[in-house]
């Protein structure tokens, strides 16, 4: 019965604008409308990396929780961590509405939202006031107008530093002109420098971690491992949305700009995943995102490469019961494949994703 209610409150917010449905389903999990799940507490499921440890691999993606309203209600559902942002340091409209579009038939989404948010004070407070059930990751951006962009990287590592548990510095949204620029060696060894000596003088050590876009080259890979290890970045998020439209069902709406993500994302995400795996070697954590709404599609990051995975898109699709299915599901594969643990999955197909080209 559950599940039928389920489908029936999905398919209820399908009818609504996109970011008017995104809107209602904030609300109906700060008002407790939404039950938590009773999520798996397999050990086989844990994992420990950067100094932290997660009671399983699954984490929210940043995107869904802006302004930091909902991280322990969504690490009831079963998330092992929750990442909250983009946040910039002032408040910010982000781009003209309409700007979140589904495709349906691809279980895909298309947003230019453009790191809308209400700004560092007001998420710091909300975070500040409330007790989080799980690890809580913060995404820092930069905002649009900003004559110093790197300045706002830096900003969010003094404001945060005493509530998170770790950092996504987020250089790689399509949605802020000039911002995946960042991207490119000059730019993001500086950054990184910066980011990570404001960080460094804090009492506490939060790990900072780097979200980088699917749409890059080989060289562009290169650079970005090169400037990881030399500044002893602790990971990566592998990645961002994409400009692609390649492989879409025929639905006009695929032609609106900004970065798609979903089920189309995941064969572009896990080459880029495992490319960085192999150059950044076997200890460098990574976070692997894009496509994922399965036990099957989370355990194939993992077989990538991925230590830790997250999911968003695969949320709206498919509804909050999703983590603890996910959860439950990895648990089978483990006894199915006669696993220690999850993590021993990590490498298998590596060299087999590493191989293939990153697509046009």
């Amino acid at each position: 019965m559950s599940n039928f209610l389920e489908s029936l409150a999905r398919n209820a917010l399908f009818t609504l604008d996109p970011e008017t449905a995104h809107g209602l389903s904030i609300t109906a999990l700060k008002s407790g409308m939404v039950p938590g799940c009773r999520a798996n507490r397999d050990p086989r499921l844990s994992v420990t990396l950067a100094g932290l440890s997660f009671a399983n691999p699954l984490g929210m993606a940043a995107g869904y929780d802006k302004n930091a309203e909902v991280g322990p209600e969504l690490a009831r559902l079963g998330f092992g961590f929750v990442e909250v942002g983009t946040i910039t340091p002032k408040p910010q409209d982000g781009n003209p509405k309409p700007r979140i579009f589904r495709l349906t038939r691809d279980r895909a989404v298309i947003n230019r939202l453009g790191f809308n948010n209400q700004g560092h004070a007001a998420a710091l407070a909300r975070i500040a006031a409330r007790p989080q059930a799980g690890l809580l990751g913060v995404n820092i951006g930069a905002n649009k107008d900003s004559t110093d962009r790197t300045q706002d990287y830096v900003e969010g590592i003094a404001t945060f530093a005493d509530v998170a548990d770790y950092f996504t510095v987020n250089i790689s949204s399509p949605n802020t002109p000039g911002l995946r620029n960042l991207q490119t060696r000059a730019a993001l060894g500086e950054l990184l420098t910066r980011v990570l000596a404001e960080r460094d003088r804090k009492a506490r050590r939060v790990p900072v971690f780097l979200k980088i876009a699917p749409d890059l080259s080989e060289s562009d890979l290169d650079d970005i491992a090169t400037e990881s290890l030399a500044q002893k970045l602790d990971g990566l998020v592998v990645s961002n949305t994409t400009l692609s439209r390649s492989g879409l069902a025929a639905d006009p709406k695929q032609n609106e700009a900004g970065g798609l993500s979903g089920r189309p994302l995941f064969e572009r995400s896990t080459i880029v995943l495992a490319k960085m795996r192999q150059r950044l070697g076997a200890s460098m954590p990574l976070i692997g995102v894009g496509g994922i709404d399965s036990a099957e599609t989370a355990a194939e990051k993992i077989r990538a490469g991925a230590d830790l995975i997250q999911l968003y898109t695969g949320f709206i699709y498919g509804g909050p019961m999703l983590p603890a299915g996910i959860l439950r599901d990895l648990s089978r594969l483990c006894d199915r494949e006669n696993l220690a643990h999850l993590s021993d999955l990590r490498d298998r197909r590596t060299a087999h994703y590493a191989g293939l080209p990153i697509p046009d």
